[in-house]
């Protein structure tokens, strides 16, 4: 549990948001300073003050500190400094986490992939050689133990960091890209694989796909993936495509199919009846204009009957910033469009979710980034891997680094990976991916679900610490929920009188 204290000097906006999300991140519980309370340094400690912890941003220095560049973020944590009662963190600190869980150096570039992406080499993760370690929650980790270390015998108190007793989370996502004409796309992943000179493995696909010539490999493969996930009590997140398809947006791989098709509205029934999530895979055209989401999320609430919290970008097709920015004015709650295509990694530099935040205009959005970690065709697409095994191995690599730091884990699995499709082995892959996730115990819950929780862990205040260092906590707790309070060793203390509903 800490005490901000107010800065010497205003902090910049993308300070004030940097400090935001590393204290989010460190789960450490704030009590919330009286009103008139002044700025104070570290050697500063009034008598009337409860005795916790004080976090103080450091003022910079009169020649300014610089803007905060990607070279030094393998070491982010290393800057904290703690004293007795107090840790103060850097302003460029809080800069470099606007500039990467902001994705702020991100929106600044204009170079442009195949694809209309931003590409890879212009993350700063990236460009150091670090997008395998999630850099800024180490730091909101730092941060934690920074306070445990300061503290002596004054109380600290975090917020658990999962419902139920959980110590990671673990969240499914499938886009479905393809509902109609799925022998076309099983020509396209033949050439593919005919271009790699993957000549015996594009003889299975062809076995698999003539005797399927009948069937509907699409829906077997839908169902195979629901029937997966309810054998190990998973609930997930389907992103459904919900603009209306030409031959143009078809030969370029982003609409496919209608969304009113019958085949469809099976998937769409489906998803509902298993007790999953549903929403918007952003076409193309969203990423390119204002407006454009608000037809296509009214389209896919006609066919639902529920309103889509999330979306995510077909082909994570964005412009960084600009498309968060008419994603929130659509009225979507959270955006699950950051990952990598070509690699498996963490984009904004995090195991967990992030508020989003606007460069250009220098605020927060209403809006939660979900990063997405791991991808099934980043390896066999991008980098030419098609051994089904080394893809589960690279998710449980992944989720591995998520579960020690008791953080999340967001993947997504093509439902369309199927023989028939050009995926012989997937299926089965899939579930030893399901398989494995569920035996380390993790939540399992939609991303809905899961950005509800981390909304209400953000908002958790202490209003009081009384002589014997017991808190008072307050927040916008629901009985859906049971948040707890631990100590600094990790056992459960207080907890968040639960109102509301549901």
């Amino acid at each position: 549990m800490i005490r901000i204290a107010p800065p010497s000097q205003p902090l910049s906006p993308a300070e004030d948001y940097g400090l935001s999300v590393l204290v989010d991140l460190s789960r450490l519980v704030v009590l919330e300073s009286p009103p008139g309370a002044e700025a104070a340094g570290p050697s500063a400690q009034a008598a009337d003050r409860p005795q916790v912890v004080t976090l103080y941003a450091a003022a910079p220095p009169a020649s300014g500190d610089g803007v905060a560049s990607p070279d030094p973020v393998a070491d982010l944590a290393g800057v904290i400094v703690v004293a007795d009662g107090a840790v103060t963190v850097p302003r460029a600190l809080l800069r470099a986490v606007a500039a990467i869980a902001g994705a702020g150096i991100e929106q600044a570039a204009t170079a442009r992939d195949r694809y209309g992406r931003t590409p890879s080499s212009a993350n700063p993760l990236v460009a150091a050689g670090v997008e395998r370690e999630p850099v800024v929650s180490v730091a909101g980790a730092r941060l934690r133990e920074a306070v445990v270390q300061a503290a002596g015998s004054r109380p600290v108190r975090m917020v658990a960091p999962w419902p139920d007793g959980h110590r990671w989370c673990a969240a499914m996502s499938h886009d479905v890209d393809v509902v109609a004409a799925w022998p076309a796309f099983t020509a396209f992943r033949l050439a593919e694989l005919l271009g790699k000179g993957q000549a015996r493995l594009a003889a299975r696909v062809a076995a698999a796909a003539l005797p399927a010539i009948a069937g509907d490999p699409v829906w077997s493969g839908v169902h195979g993936v629901l029937a997966t996930e309810q054998r190990y009590g998973m609930t997930s997140t389907w992103f459904m495509l919900c603009g209306t398809p030409t031959a143009a947006t078809f030969r370029a791989g982003d609409l496919t199919y209608h969304a009113e098709s019958p085949a469809a509205r099976r998937i769409i029934a489906a998803i509902g009846a298993a007790g999953d999530e549903l929403g918007l895979h952003g076409s193309f055209a969203t990423g390119d204009a204002a407006g454009a989401f608000d037809a296509q999320r009214l389209r896919l609430r006609a066919l639902s009957g529920s309103q889509a919290a999330g979306v995510r970008q077909h082909y994570l097709r964005m412009r960084p910033g600009v498309t968060q920015r008419w994603m929130a004015s659509a009225g979507f709650r959270y955006d699950a469009t950051y990952g990598f295509p070509d690699r498996n990694a963490f984009r904004l530099g995090v195991v967990d979710i992030v508020a989003a935040w606007d460069a250009a205009a220098e605020r927060p959005l209403p809006l939660d980034e979900v990063p997405l970690m791991w991808m099934d065709r980043a390896q066999s697409k991008y980098q030419g891997i098609e051994d089904p095994d080394q893809w589960i191995a690279d998710a449980m690599a992944v989720a591995d680094v998520c579960r020690r730091a008791e953080g999340l884990w967001v993947g997504l699995w093509h439902p369309n990976l199927t023989a028939a499709l050009g995926f012989p082995g997937a299926p089965a892959a899939f579930e030893r991916l399901v398989a494995a996730l569920a035996a380390e115990r993790p939540y399992m819950a939609p991303l809905g679900r899961v950005t509800e929780w981390r909304s209400l862990r953000r908002a958790v205040r202490a209003t009081r610490v009384d002589g014997d260092g017991n808190v008072t906590l307050a927040g916008p707790s629901v009985r859906a929920f049971r948040v707890v309070a631990e100590d600094a060793d990790g056992s459960p203390r207080e907890q968040l009188p639960a109102t509301g509903s549901p």
